[in-house]
């Protein structure tokens, strides 16, 4: 009879729990996950979609991933495709965030967020107003009383469109200020890099731009954050007031997150939003989050529905007011 001594019995204890907790780790995880892109390599898109796989592989929670970047149509040859391939599809993820609902309101492409199935919201940016270091607006407060003295004084850039994000989050913050939406005097530029330089250069008093890229421009030393749109202050720049905080009812949240092929059923949709909650709790994923300045943004499901359905109201109706729709 073999007999094993009390040390030794802690040993193959340990192991034995150890190989049971691995086990049960693989057979929770999920086998694939194939992460559809909108866009190119190395933006917003792409960068959330790398990053979460990357974080879900490396934690052991999925088994293999992939990713397929598809652009074309501001979003709409993937969504298409992903329409089209729905019954092949069952393990493929897209990623996307508040311009499906711009873009499916202006009919750049004509389906929306319920022509897919809805898994979750997973992080957000919020807006943020930026001016150069040298500028004479030292708060919002000041900039919104210039504006509504005189909307035609101040002149705010951003890095897209008439109609798109930042020109609509700068609307809806002088609205809350007082002041007249349409009355804005917008400074499109097709990137952010020339939004900035206009901003620099005096072409434009602020730039209207993403509260993680303010803070990469802040850091840099040439310019100065005025204020963000979240419900609250931000960890990574505690001395940046909110727009509710001076005063001002408005909030804004350029959410991202994922989509499922239509027709997944309630069992295939649960299974990605336990993984994706998962996936908060690991190293894997902190590192992944802060190396990017991610806030967490989780949103699963119903909720996430819900919440789209808010946005796509607020943005429709400010989008009226504006003229951008009828």
């Amino acid at each position: 009879m073999l007999r094993f001594s009390s040390s030794r019995k802690v040993v193959l204890r340990s192991l034995l729990a150890a190989s049971v907790a691995a086990a049960s780790m693989s057979s929770m995880a999920l086998d694939s996950v194939h992460f559809l892109v909108p866009g190119g390599a190395g933006g917003g898109w792409d960068t959330t979609a790398r990053g979460t796989g990357d974080a879900l592989k490396k934690s052991g929670l999925v088994d293999e991933v992939s990713f397929e970047n598809l652009s074309g149509g501001g979003g709409g040859k993937a969504i298409a495709r992903l329409i089209e391939t729905a019954d092949q599809s069952q393990d493929t993820l897209m990623v996307n965030s508040t311009p499906i609902v711009i873009r499916s309101l202006t009919g750049i492409f004509p389906q929306s967020f319920r022509d897919l199935t809805p898994v979750a919201a997973t992080i957000g940016d919020y807006g943020a107003f930026v001016v150069r270091k040298d500028s004479p607006y030292h708060s919002f407060t000041d900039l919104a009383k210039k504006f509504n003295d005189n909307p035609r004084s101040v002149k705010v850039s951003g890095g897209s469109a008439r109609g798109s994000m930042d020109h609509l989050v700068a609307a809806m913050a002088f609205k809350a200020a007082g002041g007249e939406a349409r009355g804005l005097r917008y400074v499109a530029y097709d990137a952010g890099g020339k939004a900035m330089a206009g901003l620099l250069s005096g072409e434009s008093d602020v730039l209207s731009t993403g509260f993680s890229e303010a803070l990469a421009l802040a850091e840099a030393g040439e310019v100065r954050i005025l204020v963000m749109t979240g419900a609250e202050r931000n960890s990574s720049a505690p001395e940046v007031p909110t727009l509710k905080e001076l005063g001002y009812d408005a909030e804004f949240v350029n959410w991202r997150g994922f989509f499922g092929a239509p027709g997944l059923s309630d069992a295939q949709v649960a299974e990605f939003t336990d993984t994706l909650e998962k996936m908060y709790d690991t190293d894997e994923w902190e590192t992944i989050r802060a190396r990017n300045g991610w806030s967490e943004l989780f949103k699963p499901d119903a909720e996430f529905v819900a919440f789209l359905e808010n946005q796509e109201q607020v943005i429709g109706d400010l989008m009226r007011e504006l003229g951008f729709l009828r």
